[in-house]
């Protein structure tokens, strides 16, 4: 069976192939599913790299999936060898090889996009749509919004990714300080298990492995479709940017906004580190939303430093409300804030394209062959308690001449996160997120990247000697020591998740957290 198809990663590149070419029809049968299966450079062209572009590692084969009992047919094939195993790879925008597994089966998700797509009524009122874990956020926004008028209320930056990929990290934007990050935005899961199981689970029923596959770095399961709560779409949004001298200033109003009472505060908000400098990637000319806006330098007071602080809020509102009745409202959240005056930037458009906004960036680094280049990110939670600290360390010091990218911070609420899922946090209510998103010049040699890497490894490190309180957000870590410092006392709970739901660690071996075992 499975042990028929494992001469196909060979180490002879042309071996492989031609085994390969022989013997298609073996495979398929050998894995008994109903969808397609790449072997050789097919499967390695597809789950050989991912976005971050650091790892290039051949897979067996990549199959794509009819439904979840052919993802289930892999995981048992998998069972049933000596040391195969799974990774589910959605749109392949893991950093670290997180998704892939060398010498084993990648099942591509987005095979499955189209299979679930239904809205519905809570009895108690509220609405949701059931949607595939292999389909985008992006085709989910549109889709609700166009047919029905309704939207999730918690997303990422960026849509273009999977359902399922981010429900198994957390899922992070400018509105989880309101509701949470996505994994506290779904009801119910369809799960495929380590033991080959399709199971359908919630906070009711099968709660355990519910809350575990959230989070879960794909370690429990494989999501094959999620109940996503729904919201009214608003029409437009309002999209400001105010700009901060001071990092003690930019946080406090950062940490008012988020712990106000929603209709006290904006729907959106995130913030950004800028460096101080006419540079057009790192510097003032990212802070503009319009091409007729400027940024005024003589504006900044005489006590500025070698970076910035951006604040960056947007309001709902519907077409029927008057300018006038918004710009009240906006005035009245934004008037007891301390930004510069003069370094106000805003703009209104569609809703949609808000939310799609990342996707301009997307289209001008793949023109400009960034999108193509390592991107060596590094993302993290922070404590209230030592953000400062990591903004004079990093910010001011490691990062000041910036990252060729955005370095995002802001501050998000631990309450508005369930325990229960397999996300490990900071302590304290508040806390921040902070990425660090490096971009590669398709000019830079392999050294850079390797910098780059290297000082996103000085400041895990500067953490841990000194004792900050933090967390890796998407973590990647080499040693089991290192992941038992990063769980903490969840450590035990995590291994017996694992020990239930995965006990012999076929899935997603790219995290190396545990080892496939015989």
């Amino acid at each position: 069976m499975i042990a028929y198809i494992e001469p196909y990663f060979l180490d002879n590149d042309a071996d492989a192939a031609s085994v390969a070419g022989q013997s298609f029809d073996g495979v398929s049968e050998s894995l008994d599913i109903q969808g397609e299966i790449l072997c050789g450079d097919a499967a390695a062209d597809i789950a050989g790299k991912d976005f971050g572009g650091m790892n290039c590692v051949k897979p067996l084969a990549v199959v794509r999936p009819v439904g979840p009992e052919d993802i289930a047919g892999a995981v048992r094939a998998a069972l049933r060898s000596d040391k195969l195993t799974v990774a589910a790879r959605g749109n392949g925008h893991s950093i670290n090889g997180q998704a892939m597994a060398e010498g084993g089966l990648v099942v591509d998700m987005r095979s499955t996009a189209e299979n679930h797509f239904e809205v519905g009524y809570l009895p108690g009122g509220g609405a949701f749509v059931d949607v595939s874990g292999g389909t985008l956020w992006e085709n989910v926004l549109k889709r609700c919004v166009s047919e029905y008028g309704l939207a999730p209320r918690s997303w990422t930056d960026y849509l273009g990714l999977t359902v399922g990929g981010t429900l198994s990290n957390a899922g992070v934007s400018g509105q989880a300080f309101r509701y949470g990050p996505q994994t506290s935005n779904v009801t119910e899961l369809d799960v495929v298990t380590g033991n080959g199981d399709v199971v359908t689970c919630s906070e009711m029923e099968n709660s355990e492995l519910f809350f575990s596959v959230l989070g879960g770095l794909g370690q429990f399961g494989i999501i094959t479709r999620a109940r996503v709560l729904l919201q009214p779409a608003p029409d437009m949004m309002r999209w400001i940017r105010i700009v901060y001298a001071e990092f003690d200033e930019f946080t406090r109003d950062a940490e008012w906004l988020v712990s106000q009472k929603d209709e006290s505060s904006f729907d959106y908000m995130e913030g950004f580190v800028f460096v101080n400098g006419d540079d057009p990637v790192n510097g003032w000319p990212t802070v503009p939303l319009h091409p007729d806006h400027d940024f005024d330098p003589t504006r900044l007071p005489q006590s500025f430093g070698s970076v910035l602080y951006c604040l960056e809020l947007a309001l709902h509102y519907q077409d029927s409300d008057s300018n006038s009745a918004v710009d009240k409202r906006v005035e009245r959240l934004i008037g007891g804030l301390r930004f510069i005056k003069g370094l106000r930037f805003e703009v209104d458009l569609p809703y949609v394209d808000f939310l799609l906004r990342v996707n301009q960036a997307e289209e001008i680094a793949k023109v400009n062959g960034t999108w193509e280049t390592p991107h060596p990110w590094l993302n993290l939670f922070v404590s209230k308690r030592d953000i400062g600290e990591f903004d004079r360390t990093v910010f001011k010091g490691l990062a000041k001449d910036g990252v060729g990218g955005p370095m995002l911070v802001y501050p998000l609420l631990r309450s508005r996160w369930d325990d229960r899922t397999s996300v490990v946090l900071p302590e304290g209510e508040i806390f921040c997120i902070v990425a660090l998103l490096r971009f590669v010049p398709t000019c830079a040699k392999a050294s850079s990247v390797e910098k780059m890497v290297a000082q996103n490894q000085e400041i895990v490190q500067w953490c841990v000697r000194k004792g900050i309180d933090f967390k890796l957000y998407l973590p990647h870590y080499k040693s089991q020591e290192e992941w038992i410092r990063h769980f903490g006392n969840r450590w035990s709970r995590f291994v017996d998740r694992k020990t239930m739901y995965d006990p012999i660690a076929i899935l997603s071996p790219g995290q190396k957290i545990f080892n496939r075992a015989s």
